[in-house]
C-alpha cells in the first residue's frame, strides 16, 4: 500500500544552500515518505542528472520518487512517478506512455478538478492550496481545510493537502480527510532538514492515530 503522509518537495532556491539530492537525503533520514522533484530552470540533462541520483537514495530507502511536471525525466530516471498540473499534459493522456505501476498525480483546487483528475486516471491529487504559501508563485487563493472533505467525499484516490501547511496545521489537514502532507519550506527551508522532517511526520502520525483510535 503507497503512503503519502509526509510528502516532500525538493526546491533548492527555498533550501539554505542544498542541493535537490542533500534535501531528499535529508528529508528520507527524517522519515519522509515521497520525495518529489521540483525545478523549473534547470536543463534537461542536468535535471536527469539530479533525478537519477536522488532515484538511487530512494531506491535504497524504499521511499516513492515523484517527478514534478517532466514525464520525459521521470521515465527517464525510472522513477516511480510523475506529478502533472493543471497545465500539463492530462493524465489521460500520459498513462499509456507509462510503464504498469507508474503513478501519475495531478494537481487540483477545486472539487471539479480532483473529480475529473479521477475520472483522467490520475492515481492521487495534490489538492491546494490549502492556506495561503510563498512557497509556489503560481499556487492561487487558498481554498481551505473544507475542500479536503468535500474531495474526499467524492473521490476513492488518495488526497494530498499542499500549501502553507506545517507542523501547526498539520493535525487540521489530517482531520479533514487528507491523506498525506505534501511541504516545501516548512521542511526545505529549515535549519534542520531531517530534524523538521521528523517532528513534521510525528504530528502527521499523532493526528492520523486520534482520528482512527479516538474518532
Amino acid at each position: 500500500m503507497v503512503s503519502y503522509d509526509l510528502y516532500v518537495i525538493t526546491d533548492e532556491g527555498l533550501s539554505k544552500g542544498l542541493t535537490h539530492a542533500e534535501i531528499a537525503r535529508l528529508a528520507i533520514e527524517g522519515g519522509a515518505d515521497v520525495i518529489q522533484l521540483r525545478d523549473k530552470h534547470l536543463d534537461d540533462r542536468a535535471l536527469t542528472r539530479c533525478a537519477r541520483e536522488i532515484r538511487e537514495l530512494t531506491k535504497k530507502a524504499g521511499v516513492l520518487f515523484i517527478v514534478n511536471d517532466r514525464l520525459d525525466v521521470a521515465l527517464g530516471s525510472r522513477a516511480d512517478g510523475v506529478h502533472l498540473g493543471q497545465g500539463d499534459m492530462p493524465a489521460g493522456k500520459a498513462r499509456p506512455l507509462c510503464p504498469p505501476g507508474f503513478l501519475i498525480g495531478v494537481s487540483a483546487g477545486t472539487l471539479e478538478e480532483a473529480i475529473r483528475a479521477e475520472r483522467e486516471g490520475a492515481d492521487y491529487i495534490g489538492l491546494g492550496p490549502i492556506c495561503h504559501t510563498g512557497s509556489k508563485d503560481d499556487a492561487g487563493p487558498a481554498c481551505g481545510f473544507d475542500l479536503i472533505t468535500r474531495v474526499k467525499n467524492n473521490v476513492s484516490i488518495p488526497v494530498v493537502a499542499i500549501g502553507g501547511l506545517g507542523r501547526q496545521n498539520a493535525r487540521q489537514a489530517i482531520e479533514a480527510g487528507a491523506d498525506g502532507i505534501a511541504v516545501i519550506s516548512a521542511v526545505v527551508s529549515q535549519d534542520d532538514v531531517a530534524l523538521a522532517a521528523r517532528r513534521l511526520k510525528a504530528v502527521i502520525e499523532e493526528a492520523r492515530y486520534r482520528k482512527v483510535y479516538e474518532g
